[in-house]
């Protein structure tokens, strides 16, 4: 028999070869393999040793594993997503993923061995290519205090991650994940000072920017840029992309955004300058949405509108 599907996971649908066994009938049809538990057994145990030879030659020729990476990683990470993960287990030690720190792609064992004694989480950024990641506001913090970030291409990725959740009890965190925490006790309370004496001011930008947003704080993450957008939620907002970009869609996806301004940041003391002109706050804040939307890889709803407000300011004296 031709092309028996059941013998192979779709993961490994690459592999070719020939299975003989004197256990079946030279009459067995198509439908009563389906059912044959020797050829479930068979199938077991031809996954298991693809497996094995894979790791093989992950551990010994790794060169030779990065071609076959570069043809088939796709596959291998569609497998950890599908079916609910049921494969995850078996096959989160073959990927591999660009690291930043690195510059090289790695494993997530290998990530692991790296970390920091007080790193508690396995950082990752999404993006259209590795310079696109690598440039994100959302990661300067992180890479300050010295943690690697592992760059996320392919539209799977991300789906792949939230199916394993975590990797030797350290758990996966977006860079652009809202709940992202990398302050010391101090630091925080300073933050949350900072955010109750500007209370007034973020709300009213809350307000200007009506149901794009859930919220605007003052950002941690933030070094040199003056905002982002972050996500809180299990839609991310390059999920929300991918999502959005599928044919027969039911409705729009939307991850539930939230807009950080750095605080040592000089667009932010002006931000506090117009905390008394409404008017002037809610045209600052909706120019600086369209720009974090920019950054995050979004199309904007109104182009004319924002380069109108670009032209305005610009001539504006």
């Amino acid at each position: 028999m031709e092309n028996c599907p059941d013998l192979l996971p779709d993961h490994f649908a690459f592999v070719r070869g020939i299975v003989d066994s004197a256990d079946f009938s030279l009459n067995i049809s198509r439908e009563m393999l389906q059912q044959n538990r020797q050829l479930q057994l068979i199938a077991k145990n031809i996954e298991k040793r693809i497996r094995t030879e894979l790791a093989k030659i992950l551990a010994d020729q790794r060169e030779v594993y990065e071609k076959f990476w570069k043809a088939f990683g796709l596959q291998i990470k569609y497998g950890v997503y599908a079916d609910f993960g049921i494969h995850k287990e078996d096959l989160k030690d073959l990927l591999l993923f660009h690291s930043l720190q690195q510059d090289r792609k790695i494993t997530l064992n290998e990530y692991f061995s790296s970390m920091p004694e007080d790193q508690k989480e396995i950082y990752y950024a999404t993006g259209e290519s590795v310079q696109k990641i690598a440039a994100l506001p959302q990661s300067e913090r992180v890479r300050e205090r010295g943690f690697d970030i592992l760059a996320m291409t392919d539209e799977v990725d991300e789906f792949a991650l939230k199916v394993l959740r975590e990797y030797e009890k350290k758990p996966f965190r977006s860079v652009a994940d809202a709940k992202l925490d990398i302050m010391d006790a101090d630091q925080k309370e300073a933050m949350e000072s900072l955010n109750r004496e500007n209370q007034s001011l973020l709300y009213d930008m809350t307000q200007a920017l009506g149901q794009h947003v859930k919220a605007v704080r003052l950002s941690t993450r933030l070094k040199n840029n003056p905002l982002c957008l972050v996500s809180e939620g299990e839609i991310s907002l390059e999920m929300e992309k991918v999502l959005n970009a599928m044919p027969n869609r039911e409705s729009e996806v939307k991850a539930e955004r939230i807009l950080e301004v750095n605080p040592h940041h000089k667009v932010f003391e002006t931000l506090q300058e117009l905390a008394g002109q409404p008017e002037q706050l809610k045209k600052y804040t909706k120019l600086l949405y369209d720009q974090a939307l920019l950054m995050a890889g979004f199309t904007l709803e109104d182009p004319v509108a924002f380069s109108n407000s670009v032209i305005e300011f610009m001539t504006k004296k």
